[in-house]
């Protein structure tokens, strides 16, 4: 399977518990309210898992960045699903490529950079991203 595909299969998927079901093509994606070239489609929001955990796919375009930040009360994961790019993680350049798994505690500063062909991130707050 290559990247676009790779992409695609989350882009396209679906979230399945017990007695319900999400396609995520029925989920729109959304600007980033701070940052220009990122979109972010909501798999699970606060609201449906009060406020415990939430899931968001994360689209970010050709050589364009979420710039440095913290989450104070958040641990984020990112699992890359496609593209390539950069996070700088509690100071330390990790490159990012489908496969890689990059876990931000609470309280660090990180920042994440899009390579030429983009980044496809699935990202997961604990607890929820309000």
């Amino acid at each position: 399977m290559n990247k676009t595909e790779t992409f695609s299969s989350f882009n396209y998927g679906v979230l399945a518990v017990p007695n319900y079901t999400k396609e995520f093509s029925d989920i729109p994606w959304t600007q980033h309210p701070t940052f220009e070239g990122v979109e972010l489609k909501h798999i699970v929001t606060a609201q449906d898992t009060d406020g415990q955990f939430s899931y968001h796919l994360v689209r970010i375009a050709a050589n364009k960045s979420i710039l440095n930040h913290i989450h104070e009360k958040q641990l984020e994961t990112h699992e890359v699903i496609g593209g390539s790019g950069t996070c700088i993680n509690a100071g330390q350049t990790i490159p990012y490529q489908p496969g890689t798994l990059s876990i931000m505690p609470a309280g660090i500063e990180h920042e994440v950079v899009a390579g030429d062909d983009g980044l496809y991130l699935f990202a997961k707050f604990f607890p929820a991203l309000s």
